[in-house]
């Protein structure tokens, strides 16, 4: 029975990372928990697994496209590092009350971020093609509402920002000014991956197109690539402990793999802007949901 309803969420989540690009592994915390009867400890290093090696597949087929910025991806991971290390150290003695809550937090943020990408934009303005509509960022899938085109992002950041290009190219952080954000973005989607086993990738690519002026498509690689990063160090520390039950997280992941793949295709034929603020819904609800059940209880 367990392994049934591993594979059926697995599958669920990983339609979503398909189709929206982002954000469905923030779900798989909440079915681990109510669905599979894990704790939230262990339901948060089950998580860490099936972020990581989605984002690391999803980072190959990026890669092979030349959208992943290796240079700042490792600045950013490297920053998170330690936060990373201290979240799951914090997880370990946090009660799961507290650690459930906090989840249902990020996914409010994380719905309110989408919701805030998908507003409507006036045709003038500068970034609106660049940018465009926008989920969270998987914890790890690769397309969803970014643009279908990655020439097309590419020559909308190009017109946008005369700097773009070369920031771009050489895949280096534009100004030692920016040092500062980068390494403070770093160390909240470090910790956060640690405490809670999350992507981050919400903070994540606003954060690169933002802060660095990243055309939308290597946002979301390089995204990819530190969200893999961050997931194998958050892991770390759970190796040597009895939180990881395989005979779960094997099937959820390869359900979650495969209906990414599924999920492209749907992709596809839905408007990414009606499919995100769908999932951002459905986060709210859910969030909600799981404050109001730990509250109560």
């Amino acid at each position: 029975m367990a392994w049934g309803i591993a594979v059926v969420g697995g599958l669920l989540i990983g339609l979503l990372l398909g189709a929206l690009g982002g954000g469905g592994a923030i779900l798989a915390v909440p079915v681990l928990v109510y669905l599979l009867g894990q704790t939230p400890q262990e339901a948060t290093a089950s998580s860490l697994v099936i972020v990581g090696v989605t984002a690391a597949i999803s980072t190959v087929h990026h890669a092979r496209s030349g959208t992943v910025r290796w240079v700042v991806g490792i600045g950013f991971a490297t920053a998170g590092m330690p936060a990373s290390l201290l979240g799951a150290a914090l997880n370990e003695r946090t009660d799961a009350v507290v650690v459930l809550v906090s989840f249902a937090l990020v996914m409010l943020a994380s719905a309110g971020a989408m919701l805030w990408r998908t507003r409507p934009r006036s045709a003038s303005s500068p970034d609106a093609a660049e940018r465009g509509p926008i989920a969270s960022s998987p914890d790890a899938g690769e397309r969803g509402p970014i643009a279908s085109s990655p020439d097309a992002t590419e020559r909308a950041s190009t017109t946008s920002s005369p700097g773009a290009v070369s920031r771009g190219r050489r895949g280096a952080f534009p100004n030692a000014g920016l040092i500062g954000k980068v390494l403070g973005v770093g160390l909240v989607i470090g910790f956060l991956t640690g405490f809670l086993g999350v992507g981050g990738g919400f903070i994540i690519v606003p954060a690169l197109v933002a802060v660095l002026d990243m055309p939308m498509s290597r946002a979301v690689g390089t995204s990819l690539f530190i969200m893999a990063l961050n997931a194998g160090v958050s892991l770390l520390p759970r190796m040597s402990g009895d939180h990881l039950d395989w005979a779960l997280i094997v099937p959820f992941t390869a359900a979650a793999v495969l209906g990414s793949l599924v999920g492209t295709s749907v992709a596809d034929r839905l408007p990414a802007t009606i499919l995100t603020r769908a999932f951002a819904a459905l986060l709210i609800a859910i969030g909600i949901g799981v404050i109001a059940l730990e509250v109560i209880n």
